[in-house]
């Protein structure tokens, strides 16, 4: 049973697959805002999968974040989610990002717990559309 207060953390050091240049995002050799994010939703995601039922899985639906300062290539980030709500099948993730010199994001996300086999089902079917 999922409850509040179940914490998360992943961390990973900054390399040119991880840039705004890269991503698309932008010019610059730094971490992308999109790449941000993906640590966001891995973070939230990892930290509650062993508390799912078998078959199981959840799906990101929200992410309402900031990116407030940039991280070079070559530099440590991590992510630390907190399991903030639980409301049936709705989760809802306080997100920070730090790099060595301190936050550079912040925000909230909210994920859905689903059937895994039912959703990839689902989405199947829109190609026979």
């Amino acid at each position: 049973m999922l409850k509040a207060g179940i914490k998360g953390r992943q961390e990973l050091i900054v390399t040119l697959e991880d840039t705004a240049k890269v991503h698309k995002s932008g010019t610059l050799d730094v971490l992308a805002t999109p790449r941000m994010a993906a640590l966001m939703e891995e973070t939230a995601w990892k930290s509650i999968v062993s508390d799912l039922e078998e078959g199981m899985g959840t799906v990101g639906t929200k992410l309402n974040i900031e990116h407030t300062a940039p991280t070079p290539i070559g530099m440590r980030v991590w992510c630390e989610t907190v399991l903030t709500e639980v409301e049936g099948r709705k989760l809802t993730f306080s997100v920070s990002v730090f790099d060595e010199t301190g936050k550079i994001g912040e925000g909230l996300h909210e994920r859905f717990i689903i059937e895994e086999a039912k959703f990839q089902k689902k989405a199947d079917n829109k190609k026979q559309h």
